[in-house]
């Protein structure tokens, strides 16, 4: 019986022995398990969490370049007013625009000089790639004003309505390149000579009220209108020079039948035809030498300071009296500053290494910009066009 026990015992053994490993094996197992579950769960919630920060990171950048982009052009809205010396923007209409700008060669050529330059109206030569104006206030190169009548103290029955010209104080005599009158020339019945006579105005004094300054001979074509010009580079010079003597100028243009072809006062349909002066100033400004930076578009994932791409439109603005450009790209600066990161000085951040308390830190801000060309009206009946510096973001950088 002892030895068929054994036999027994050994037989379960045999037959559930393996079973009777697999379960004392099993909790192990089940632990193991356990533990690199919670090792995954531990490190899942790591990887959404970098995910998320990441998430914000840009979202919390791209919130503030929105905010530097709104800014920027608050800015350049009080920047281009400040710098051409206006109080608020001129209340010239679309409607006005039309009816007062001249159909003249002159205007037409500083019209296709900005469809040249892509509606930008950013000087595009090799020095000012180079270098830039170190200019406050909006230096002018051209004036264009507009013909008016003149004061009632030089005419007779109300006549002759035109030509007054008025000009701001700060065009210098000395600085005059070239004074042109254009005036446009109705069509002849027959192919005529025409004498174009400019006089000047003056108060009635022993009956006179107009003396004769210039002169000029003009073969036109029948039934055909033109545009002509003669040079008053010498009467703008006196007016300049002595502004009580602008009392205006009167216009004749005969033909061989007496007929005055000359447009002094506008009929319908001949808007943007009554004379005016073009007068070019020179102008030499200051220059600095450019630096270096980053540039970025939206959606770049650059954190440290660099230049974003910003298109101005002029029409958003309700600016009518901006003739052109109609928008331009300005650009703007964004970006986080360290005290190392493109630095205006090398030296800087040392400085403030040293005396951390003193200074709040370096800012992104431009540190080389250019200027633009502008058509505009300046709320006079004028016609300006002038180079307005600083109104171009050309680098950014940290100081």
């Amino acid at each position: 019986m002892h030895l068929a026990q054994v036999l027994i015992s050994l037989g379960f053994v045999v037959a559930f022995g393996p079973m009777a490993r697999t379960d004392t094996g099993a909790p192990e197992h089940q632990q193991h398990q356990q533990q690199q579950h919670q090792q995954h769960q531990q490190q899942q919630p790591t990887a959404v969490t970098e995910e998320r920060e990441a998430q914000c990171s840009a979202a919390s950048a791209c919130a503030f370049r929105q905010h530097s982009k709104q800014l920027r052009l608050q800015a350049i809205k009080s920047q281009i007013l400040s710098k051409l010396r206006l109080k608020h923007a001129p209340n010239v209409s679309r409607d006005v625009v039309k009816q007062l700008l001249p159909k003249a060669p002159p205007v037409q050529q500083l019209l296709d000089l900005y469809d040249v330059l892509g509606d930008d109206g950013k000087p595009g030569t090799a020095l000012q790639e180079e270098e830039e104006d170190d200019e406050e206030h909006a230096t002018t190169e051209t004036v264009m004003s507009m013909a008016a009548e003149p004061n009632p103290d030089v005419q007779v029955d109300q006549k002759p309505k035109c030509c007054f010209f008025s000009f701001s104080p700060k065009i210098q005599a000395s600085r005059i390149v070239k004074a042109q009158l254009w005036v446009h020339l109705r069509p002849a019945e027959e192919s005529t000579t025409v004498f174009l006579q400019i006089s000047r105005l003056m108060p009635i004094k022993d009956g006179r009220r107009h003396v004769r300054i210039r002169s000029l001979k003009i073969d036109v074509d029948a039934g055909v209108r033109s545009w002509q010009s003669i040079d008053v580079k010498q009467v703008l010079a006196v007016w300049l020079r002595q502004p009580e003597t602008n009392w205006g100028i009167e216009i004749k243009a005969f033909d061989s039948k007496s007929n005055d072809l000359a447009i002094t006062s506008a009929e319908p349909g001949e808007e943007g035809l009554l004379p005016f002066l073009e007068v070019k100033i020179s102008d030499v400004p200051k220059r600095t030498k450019r630096e270096s930076g980053l540039d970025c578009d939206e959606n770049s994932s650059e954190s440290r300071c660099c230049r974003y791409p910003l298109t101005v439109d002029f029409e958003d603005f309700g600016w009518d009296w901006i003739i052109a450009p109609k928008r331009y790209k300005a650009n703007y600066c964004s970006g986080e500053c360290d005290y190392v990161h493109l630095q205006k000085y090398p030296h800087t951040h040392l400085v403030n290494k040293a005396n951390p308390r003193g200074t709040a830190g370096p800012c992104c801000t431009p540190t080389k910009m250019s200027p633009i060309n502008m058509l505009y009206f300046n709320g006079k009946e004028q016609i300006i066009y002038g180079k307005i510096p600083s109104m171009v973001v050309d680098r950014c950088g940290c100081s």
